[in-house]
C-alpha cells in the first residue's frame, strides 16, 4: 500500500485531519518523566497511546531527538507506532535536501532506518535530489513548498519566469513541477502553512485534489483553522494532514500529560471537523 493510500483509509477510519507532531522539547519534560534516562522515548510513547484515537497520522521531528542523542529512541517510537497503532502513517520530519548521491543516503535513513512511511523533503536543490526518495513508490515524499515560518516570503515569494514567459512566485513553481513532473507514482505531498491560507489555496487549484496538504502552524504559530479548511480542502472535505505539535505535547505538565494531550487532541479534531 502506498503512502498516500494508506493516508486516505486513515481519514476515513479515523474521521480526523489531524497530524500529532511529537518534537520532545529539552526542559519541557513533564514532571513524573523529569529523571527518567529514557525521557524521550517515554513521553513520546504516552503521547502516542493516549492521542492515537484522534489522529489521522504521526510527525516525530527528527532534530528533537538527534540533539538528545536519542536517534535509538525515534526508531524505537516508530516501530512501538507501527505495531501498536497499525494504518496510522508516520511522517518523519526531516526536511533533507541534497544532491542525488548524498540524498539517496537520507532516503535509506528515513525509510530503512526509521522505517517511516514518509519524509519531509527540502526542492532547493531540484528534482535529482528528489529522484532518490520519488522513486520509492511505496513510500510518501512531502515537499516543502511555502513554509509557515515568517521568514518564508525571503526566497519562496521570489517571482519566477515560467517557460511560457509567466511571472509566478516560487511556491507556485514548486506547486507546478510537483504535479506535472515529479509525481509519477502519486506518493507527493506539499507542505503548506496554515499561517498563509490564501496561498494555500492556490496551491490546492494548481496541484488538485489528490494531492495531500501537510499544514502545520494551526497550535502555537496561530494559523487560522477556519480558513485552512476554506482553502485546502478538496471535493471529498479531505485532503490535508493538519499538524499541531506543541498545543497537544505540552498541554499538560503532571502526573496526567497524556490525558491532558489525550484532550486537546480530541478537541483539535474536534474543531476541525465542525468546520468541514
Amino acid at each position: 500500500m502506498t503512502f498516500n493510500s494508506a493516508l486516505k483509509r486513515r481519514w476515513a477510519a479515523s474521521g480526523s485531519l489531524l497530524c500529532v507532531g511529537l518534537d520532545p522539547e529539552p526542559g519541557r519534560y513533564p514532571s513524573p518523566l523529569a529523571d527518567d534516562p529514557d525521557r524521550a522515548f517515554a513521553f513520546c510513547r504516552a503521547i502516542v497511546d493516549a492521542t492515537a484515537p484522534y489522529a489521522c497520522a504521526f510527525k516525530p521531528q527528527i532534530a528533537h531527538f538527534a540533539a538528545q542523542g536519542a536517534e535509538g529512541a525515534l526508531e524505537r517510537l516508530i516501530a512501538h507506532i507501527h505495531a501498536a497503532h497499525p494504518g496510522i502513517p508516520v511522517i518523519l520530519d526531516a526536511k533533507r535536501g541534497d544532491i542525488g548521491s548524498t540524498a539517496r543516503h537520507y532516503a535509506a535513513e528515513a525509510f530503512e532506518r526509521f522505517h517511516a512511511d514518509a519524509v519531509t523533503v527540502n526542492p532547493y536543490l531540484g528534482g535529482d535530489s528528489l529522484a532518490p526518495y520519488l522513486e520509492r513508490a511505496d513510500r510518501g515524499v512531502v515537499v516543502l513548498c511555502r513554509t509557515s515560518n515568517p521568514g518564508a516570503a525571503d526566497l519562496q515569494d521570489l517571482p519566477v519566469a515560467g517557460s511560457d514567459g509567466s511571472i509566478r512566485p516560487l511556491y507556485q513553481r514548486v506547486a507546478e513541477k510537483a504535479a506535472r513532473d515529479w509525481n509519477g507514482h502519486g506518493n507527493l505531498a506539499l507542505v503548506v502553512g496554515a499561517t498563509w491560507p490564501e496561498q494555500l489555496g492556490e496551491v490546492r487549484a494548481i496541484v488538485g485534489g489528490d494531492v495531500p496538504l501537510l499544514v502545520p502552524g494551526i497550535g502555537a504559530q496561530g494559523g487560522d483553522l477556519e480558513a485552512v479548511l476554506k482553502h485546502g480542502l478538496n471535493a471529498e472535505r479531505s485532503g490535508l494532514i493538519i499538524s499541531s505539535s506543541r498545543a497537544i505535547l505540552h498541554a499538560g505538565s503532571g502526573n496526567d500529560f497524556a490525558e491532558a494531550a489525550a484532550r486537546a487532541a480530541r478537541e483539535t479534531r474536534d474543531a476541525i471537523n465542525r468546520r468541514r
